[in-house]
């Protein structure tokens, strides 16, 4: 059994991390990182791409509203199902 390592971008606002994010595309597109600095650059940008997504996920979740029906039911409503 593996033990999992606890989430190094943990702590990281989704600009922060987005913009981590931007400067590992950035020195990729660049095109003069040798060949292990080039795949540094793309596994931490893949982990922090997936760290991005868990955030928006969360942020989804939190903008779900409760809505009372008329027998003063709770029910979950998506945000998008307003408008």
């Amino acid at each position: 059994m593996s033990m999992q390592k606890p989430n190094e971008f943990a702590g990281l606002t989704f600009e922060e991390a987005f913009e981590r994010l931007e400067q590992a595309v950035e020195a990729m597109d660049g095109g003069d990182l040798a060949l292990d600095e080039a795949l540094a650059h793309f596994e931490e940008g893949m982990k922090l791409a997936r760290y991005c997504e868990r955030l928006l996920e969360d942020a989804e979740l939190r903008v779900q509203q409760l809505l009372a029906d008329s027998a003063g039911s709770l029910t979950l409503a998506s945000f998008e199902s307003e408008g």
